[in-house]
Protein backbone atom coordinates (compact mmCIF):
# COMPACT_ATOMS: atom_id res chain seq x y z
CA UNK A 1 0.00 0.00 0.00
CA UNK A 2 2.69 2.23 0.89
CA UNK A 3 4.33 1.54 -2.79
CA UNK A 4 1.49 2.52 -4.14
CA UNK A 5 1.36 5.32 -2.44
CA UNK A 6 4.05 6.66 -2.93
CA UNK A 7 4.23 5.51 -6.84
CA UNK A 8 0.94 7.79 -7.34
CA UNK A 9 2.86 10.91 -5.42
CA UNK A 10 5.67 10.71 -7.48
CA UNK A 11 3.48 10.38 -10.93
CA UNK A 12 1.02 13.00 -10.28
CA UNK A 13 3.94 15.32 -9.07
CA UNK A 14 5.63 13.98 -12.44
CA UNK A 15 2.85 15.06 -14.57
CA UNK A 16 1.77 18.22 -12.75
CA UNK A 17 5.18 19.88 -12.23
CA UNK A 18 5.62 21.51 -15.48
CA UNK A 19 4.38 25.03 -15.27
CA UNK A 20 3.12 25.32 -19.23
CA UNK A 21 0.01 27.19 -20.75
CA UNK A 22 -2.28 25.98 -17.92
CA UNK A 23 -0.50 26.51 -15.48
CA UNK A 24 0.77 29.98 -16.62
CA UNK A 25 -3.17 30.49 -17.30
CA UNK A 26 -4.22 29.18 -13.60
CA UNK A 27 -1.62 31.83 -11.80
CA UNK A 28 -2.70 34.72 -13.82
CA UNK A 29 -6.43 33.63 -13.15
CA UNK A 30 -5.80 33.93 -9.37
CA UNK A 31 -4.26 36.66 -9.63
CA UNK A 32 -7.13 38.35 -11.25
CA UNK A 33 -9.93 36.37 -10.02
CA UNK A 34 -9.08 35.73 -6.66
CA UNK A 35 -8.27 32.48 -4.49
CA UNK A 36 -11.38 31.21 -4.48
CA UNK A 37 -11.36 30.58 -8.18
CA UNK A 38 -8.02 29.69 -8.43
CA UNK A 39 -8.44 26.79 -6.14
CA UNK A 40 -11.41 25.60 -8.39
CA UNK A 41 -9.62 25.85 -11.23
CA UNK A 42 -6.72 24.14 -10.15
CA UNK A 43 -9.20 21.31 -8.73
CA UNK A 44 -10.56 20.84 -12.32
CA UNK A 45 -6.78 20.40 -13.39
CA UNK A 46 -6.38 17.62 -11.03
CA UNK A 47 -9.19 15.95 -11.39
CA UNK A 48 -7.91 15.92 -15.04
CA UNK A 49 -4.98 14.08 -13.96
CA UNK A 50 -6.96 12.03 -11.55
CA UNK A 51 -9.58 10.83 -14.15
CA UNK A 52 -6.34 9.61 -16.40
CA UNK A 53 -4.58 8.03 -13.86
CA UNK A 54 -8.00 5.79 -13.38
CA UNK A 55 -8.17 5.14 -17.02
CA UNK A 56 -4.97 3.91 -17.13
CA UNK A 57 -5.41 1.65 -14.12
CA UNK A 58 -8.55 -0.01 -15.22
CA UNK A 59 -7.26 -0.48 -19.11
CA UNK A 60 -3.64 -1.92 -17.27
CA UNK A 61 -5.79 -4.44 -15.20
CA UNK A 62 -7.82 -5.68 -17.74
CA UNK A 63 -4.73 -5.71 -20.70
CA UNK A 64 -2.29 -8.11 -17.86
CA UNK A 65 -3.65 -11.32 -19.17
CA UNK A 66 -2.85 -10.15 -22.53
CA UNK A 67 0.61 -8.30 -21.84
CA UNK A 68 1.97 -11.11 -19.38
CA UNK A 69 3.95 -12.69 -22.20
CA UNK A 70 5.45 -9.67 -23.65
CA UNK A 71 6.11 -8.19 -19.85
CA UNK A 72 9.83 -7.39 -20.28
CA UNK A 73 9.78 -6.07 -23.89
CA UNK A 74 6.79 -3.56 -22.45
CA UNK A 75 9.04 -2.65 -19.60
CA UNK A 76 11.61 -1.80 -22.24
CA UNK A 77 9.24 0.25 -24.70
CA UNK A 78 7.45 1.86 -21.56
CA UNK A 79 11.00 3.34 -19.99
CA UNK A 80 11.97 4.50 -23.49
CA UNK A 81 7.66 5.98 -23.78
CA UNK A 82 8.83 7.99 -20.17
CA UNK A 83 11.96 8.84 -21.46
CA UNK A 84 10.92 10.25 -24.49
CA UNK A 85 8.29 12.16 -22.57
CA UNK A 86 11.33 13.76 -20.33
CA UNK A 87 12.84 14.38 -23.27
CA UNK A 88 10.26 16.46 -24.67
CA UNK A 89 8.94 18.17 -21.67
CA UNK A 90 12.76 19.49 -21.33
CA UNK A 91 13.60 20.66 -25.07
CA UNK A 92 9.72 22.20 -24.91
CA UNK A 93 10.47 24.33 -21.82
CA UNK A 94 14.00 25.51 -23.30
CA UNK A 95 12.45 26.26 -27.00
CA UNK A 96 9.74 27.95 -24.88
CA UNK A 97 12.77 29.66 -22.84
CA UNK A 98 13.82 31.35 -26.02
CA UNK A 99 10.75 32.06 -27.61
CA UNK A 100 9.25 33.48 -25.08
CA UNK A 101 11.31 36.65 -24.55
CA UNK A 102 9.37 39.02 -25.78
CA UNK A 103 5.63 37.55 -25.01
CA UNK A 104 3.43 38.59 -22.72
CA UNK A 105 0.49 36.31 -20.88
CA UNK A 106 -2.46 37.31 -21.64
CA UNK A 107 -5.05 38.36 -18.79
CA UNK A 108 -8.11 35.89 -18.49
CA UNK A 109 -11.67 36.97 -18.17
CA UNK A 110 -13.08 36.95 -14.62
CA UNK A 111 -15.07 33.45 -14.89
CA UNK A 112 -17.36 31.77 -12.21
CA UNK A 113 -15.58 29.09 -9.95
CA UNK A 114 -17.81 26.47 -11.82
CA UNK A 115 -16.87 27.66 -15.09
CA UNK A 116 -13.13 27.73 -13.95
CA UNK A 117 -13.22 24.15 -12.55
CA UNK A 118 -15.59 22.94 -15.78
CA UNK A 119 -12.91 25.26 -18.36
CA UNK A 120 -9.43 24.26 -16.63
CA UNK A 121 -10.34 20.26 -16.41
CA UNK A 122 -11.58 20.34 -20.43
CA UNK A 123 -8.76 22.04 -21.06
CA UNK A 124 -6.96 19.56 -19.31
CA UNK A 125 -7.92 16.60 -20.89
CA UNK A 126 -6.92 17.86 -24.07
CA UNK A 127 -3.39 16.59 -23.51
CA UNK A 128 -3.48 13.04 -24.62
CA UNK A 129 0.54 13.09 -22.97
CA UNK A 130 -1.01 12.69 -19.87
CA UNK A 131 -2.71 9.19 -20.43
CA UNK A 132 -0.01 8.01 -22.11
CA UNK A 133 2.15 8.86 -19.05
CA UNK A 134 0.17 7.42 -16.83
CA UNK A 135 -1.03 4.21 -18.85
CA UNK A 136 3.46 3.76 -19.40
CA UNK A 137 4.28 3.95 -15.48
CA UNK A 138 1.26 1.62 -15.04
CA UNK A 139 1.94 -0.93 -17.57
CA UNK A 140 5.20 -1.25 -16.93
CA UNK A 141 5.79 -1.25 -13.21
CA UNK A 142 5.38 -4.68 -12.14
CA UNK A 143 4.58 -3.67 -8.70
CA UNK A 144 1.17 -1.91 -10.45
CA UNK A 145 0.77 -4.51 -12.49
CA UNK A 146 0.55 -7.06 -9.62
CA UNK A 147 -1.11 -4.58 -7.32
CA UNK A 148 -4.44 -4.92 -5.65
CA UNK A 149 -7.92 -2.89 -6.03
CA UNK A 150 -7.18 -1.46 -3.06
CA UNK A 151 -3.87 -0.14 -3.83
CA UNK A 152 -5.14 0.88 -7.26
CA UNK A 153 -7.46 3.39 -5.56
CA UNK A 154 -4.42 4.47 -3.51
CA UNK A 155 -2.12 4.76 -6.43
CA UNK A 156 -5.00 6.95 -8.18
CA UNK A 157 -6.05 9.13 -5.17
CA UNK A 158 -2.30 9.87 -4.06
CA UNK A 159 -1.90 11.14 -8.15
CA UNK A 160 -4.83 13.07 -7.70
CA UNK A 161 -4.15 14.40 -4.68
CA UNK A 162 -0.05 15.16 -5.79
CA UNK A 163 -1.42 17.38 -8.84
CA UNK A 164 -3.77 18.94 -6.65
CA UNK A 165 -1.29 20.06 -4.17
CA UNK A 166 0.45 21.45 -6.54
CA UNK A 167 -2.21 22.92 -8.42
CA UNK A 168 -3.36 24.61 -5.43
CA UNK A 169 0.49 25.60 -4.67
CA UNK A 170 0.23 27.56 -8.12
CA UNK A 171 -3.40 29.20 -7.14
CA UNK A 172 -2.37 30.19 -4.08
CA UNK A 173 0.78 31.39 -5.24
CA UNK A 174 -1.24 33.63 -8.04
CA UNK A 175 -0.33 37.17 -6.81
CA UNK A 176 2.88 36.58 -4.92
CA UNK A 177 4.92 34.15 -6.88
CA UNK A 178 3.29 34.62 -10.54
CA UNK A 179 6.15 36.55 -11.71
CA UNK A 180 8.32 33.81 -10.49
CA UNK A 181 6.95 30.73 -11.92
CA UNK A 182 5.60 31.85 -15.18
CA UNK A 183 8.22 33.65 -15.96
CA UNK A 184 10.72 32.44 -18.74
CA UNK A 185 13.29 31.45 -16.07
CA UNK A 186 10.83 30.03 -13.56
CA UNK A 187 8.82 27.43 -16.55
CA UNK A 188 12.64 26.93 -18.03
CA UNK A 189 13.49 25.18 -13.92
CA UNK A 190 10.13 23.56 -13.66
CA UNK A 191 10.10 22.25 -16.92
CA UNK A 192 13.84 20.65 -16.26
CA UNK A 193 12.79 19.67 -13.21
CA UNK A 194 9.64 17.57 -14.36
CA UNK A 195 11.89 16.03 -17.30
CA UNK A 196 14.27 14.77 -14.93
CA UNK A 197 11.44 13.34 -12.26
CA UNK A 198 9.99 11.41 -14.98
CA UNK A 199 12.80 10.04 -16.52
CA UNK A 200 13.94 8.67 -13.04
CA UNK A 201 10.68 7.35 -12.94
CA UNK A 202 11.29 5.46 -16.61
CA UNK A 203 14.80 4.19 -15.43
CA UNK A 204 13.17 2.85 -11.90
CA UNK A 205 11.36 0.37 -14.22
CA UNK A 206 14.54 -1.13 -14.95
CA UNK A 207 15.57 -1.98 -11.62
Amino acid sequence: MNAALVAGLLAGYGIAIPVGAVGTYLVVLTARSGLKIGAYAALGVATADGLYALVAVLGGGRLIPVIEPIAVPLRWASMVVLLALAVHIGLSGIRNHRASANSEVTQPVVIGPVKAYVSLLGITLLNPMTVVYFAALVLGSEDMAAASGAEHVVFVAAAFAASASWQVLLAGGGAVLGKALTGRRGRLVTALASSALIAVLGLRLLW
